[in-house]
């Protein structure tokens, strides 16, 4: 079943016309399965024009036979390559990666961006050519994926867990197959409409989460669309998605496509009651799939409505009191691409989970998670296998204890259109520690910051050193690749990379070491160390790389605001030496210039002089200057820092 719910309900029109003015009007219906079989008829007749390729095509994508389809869109992109359109060219490509030709895929998707120069999925594939087998990786945090006993040959997805009970939505009849009456078919997909069921979570002798005894809640149910229930923590209110359906008929636009809607429904004994329609609905676009917060004061939904980013985008509404909300708002660029976003659910520890087909992965629907944090959303982060699949992979939940959820999936080897398949979460963690010392002294430094970053670059999390220099993040997911960065000022930052293994309670070990910024040379002033700043030949401009380096200088000074230093700047031999005094004196001023750009007062340099070439570090003077390297004689071309006064609260190491 091409999912769902955001399939678009019509009024049932059946006029006979001409055999392609019927097929197009049933396309228009959505009556996709009856569409492919007319248009490959029409096809055969001879008629090869853009209409009948794309809605061929279509016809068997929509209903995600994408073996099906892959041939009708390659024919439409070789007979139509000037005309066709970034959603052909996008569908196409789905296409080819739901049937394996992962390569072909990506070269079509990165056509889209010679059409549509600001699309954000060619540019993501840009950014990560290497998706697919970095997301082929088994993710092992995911157990026991199990497809569950209540699934039937027909559509059974999505869910709800409250307490012991789990709801779902099924296109299985209601009464005997033969007894069904054409009105009681949907035209999309052939199969009768949706209902909400609930059933009793069990666990089975072999680990795996199963459900018993199904029922149909008859008390939201009518001829129409009912999917997608979710119940708040009392168990008294329930939203769901429904039809447009006043009670007697189903109500349409000016075109008359009826669009869903959400509905509220209250408990009252055992019966859902009270049923009626949130205000934020429209009877000219689609509204569903709603989602709550863990504080219930949020409901997440999905809409294909005006000024989104692409075919259906995730949205969130305040939830104020009740029957009282808040304007809808689009969760933005970070989550919503030009494609479909879809089925949101949020967890109990506040991670955001959805289905993608905008985002990379493996097939047409993945599904990704993201972190909300100070209502904004980390970058998603694409599921993996086995949740995901080269198939239409949805409406994933968890419960609140996070041990064991759903998700559905079209994926081969299922018992039919859409399944629900259960899964245990594993609860291997390990421990992430270390201690931090000073690389010169082997002391350690207490009252550093450690960040812990996984493998995308996102931080997780931090702590700061104690009094022995140690750290510890605990209950880290395992077999995951993360960073850990160590800094403190007047200090140069270190980093190391480390992994999780696959052990529960491991402990990594993971020190780390800081250089400082400050030492003390015997019988000397106190000196700033900092890499060398390389000049070129002949020049006193500040380079890029020396740039960087200059950073650790300002770090140090506006940590310590009563500090002066003085500058001194270095030549190699080559050129005379009043030249190269010259020359030192010029690079000595661009220093003293450089920081003064970077906030440093003018006054807290006391002096930036320079030495020309009567401090060589080598050997390499004018009497041995050809015999050295370029790289020897960059040696000589340095710049000193100098504490004059001041910073007396820093504690230097010996050199």
């Amino acid at each position: 079943m091409r999912k769902v719910l955001f399939i678009l309900s019509i009024f049932s029109i059946a006029v006979s016309f001409a055999q392609l003015r019927t097929a197009d009007r049933y396309f228009k219906e959505f009556a996709y399965k009856k569409t492919a079989d007319m248009y490959l008829d029409i096809n055969k007749k001879g008629d090869n024009s853009y209409l009948v390729l794309s809605r061929l095509a279509d016809s068997y994508y929509f209903n995600s036979e994408f073996e099906k389809a892959v041939p009708w869109y390659k024919k439409l992109m070789k007979n139509y390559p000037k005309e066709v359109s970034v959603t052909h060219i996008f569908r196409f490509a789905q296409s080819l990666r739901s049937t394996g030709d992962i390569n072909e895929s990506d070269s079509w998707l990165l056509k889209i961006e010679d059409v549509q120069r600001d699309d954000s999925r060619p540019k993501a594939l840009e950014k990560n050519s290497d998706y697919f087998s970095e997301y082929s990786k088994t993710n092992n945090a995911f157990l026991n994926v199990h497809n569950i006993s209540s699934n039937t040959k027909y559509s059974d997805f999505g869910g709800f867990i409250y307490d012991d009970v789990f709801y779902f939505s099924s296109t299985k009849p209601a009464v005997a197959e033969d007894k069904l009456k054409k009105n009681d078919i949907y035209k999309w997909n052939d199969q009768p409409f949706l209902n909400v069921y609930k059933t009793y979570l069990v666990k089975s002798d072999k680990k795996t989460l199963e459900v018993e005894n199904p029922i149909r809640l008859n008390s939201i149910s009518t001829r129409y669309h009912e999917s997608n229930a979710v119940i708040t923590k009392d168990g008294r209110t329930m939203f769901f998605t429904r039809d447009n359906f006043n009670g007697s008929s189903l109500k349409g636009d000016k075109k008359n496509i009826s669009h869903l809607k959400i509905y509220k429904a209250k408990k009252e004994g055992n019966e859902w009651k009270n049923i009626k329609e949130l205000p934020f609905n429209s009877d000219d676009y689609s509204i569903g799939h709603p989602a709550l917060s863990p504080d219930e004061k949020t409901l997440y939904f999905v809409s294909d409505m005006p000024y989104g980013y692409g075919e259906t985008d995730i949205y969130k509404v305040n939830i104020y009191e009740e029957d009282v909300y808040g304007k809808p708002v689009n969760l933005g660029r970070e989550i919503n691409t030009e494609g479909r976003e879809m089925f949101p659910f949020v967890g109990s520890d506040k991670t955001l989970y959805f289905s993608s087909d905008g985002h990379l992965g493996l097939g047409a629907l993945d599904v990704f998670e993201s972190k909300i944090e100070n209502n904004e959303y980390t970058k998603p982060v694409n599921l993996e296998k086995p949740v995901n699949s080269s198939r239409d992979d949805f409406a994933f939940v968890i419960n609140v204890e996070r041990t064991n959820g759903f998700f559905s999936s079209n994926r081969r080897g299922g018992k039919g259109d859409d399944d629900i398949y259960s899964f245990t979460i594993n609860r291997c963690k390990e421990d992430i520690e270390g201690i931090v010392t000073d690389l010169k002294s082997g002391d350690p430094i207490s009252g550093a910051l450690v960040r812990l970053i996984d493998e995308n670059g996102e931080p997780l999390s931090k702590q700061v050193t104690k009094a022995d220099g140690s750290y510890s993040f605990k209950s880290i997911d395992c077999k995951k690749d993360f960073t850990i960065a160590a800094s403190k000022d007047d200090y140069r930052n270190d980093q190391k990379k480390t992994a999780t293994l696959n052990v529960d309670k491991k402990v990594i070990t993971t020190n780390l070491t800081l250089e400082s910024l400050i030492v003390d040379k015997e019988g000397q002033e106190s000196q700033i160390v900092i890499h060398p700043i390389y000049f070129d030949f002949d020049l006193y401009n500040i380079r890029q790389d020396s740039k960087y380096e200059l950073e650790n200088i300002i770090s140090v000074m506006k940590n310590n605001p009563d500090m002066v230093i003085r500058i001194e700047s270095h030549t190699d031999s080559r050129g005379t030496k009043e030249y190269n005094r010259n020359l030192s004196s010029n690079r000595a001023k661009a220093t003293k210039d450089y920081l003064i750009s970077r906030g440093i007062a003018p006054s807290r340099i006391d002096s930036a002089v320079g030495y020309g070439e009567d401090q060589l570090l080598n050997n390499c003077n004018d009497a041995n200057q050809n015999k050295c390297t370029e790289e020897q004689h960059q040696r000589n071309r340095r710049s000193y820092f100098y504490i004059v006064r001041g910073g007396k609260n820093i504690t230097s190491s010996n050199q």
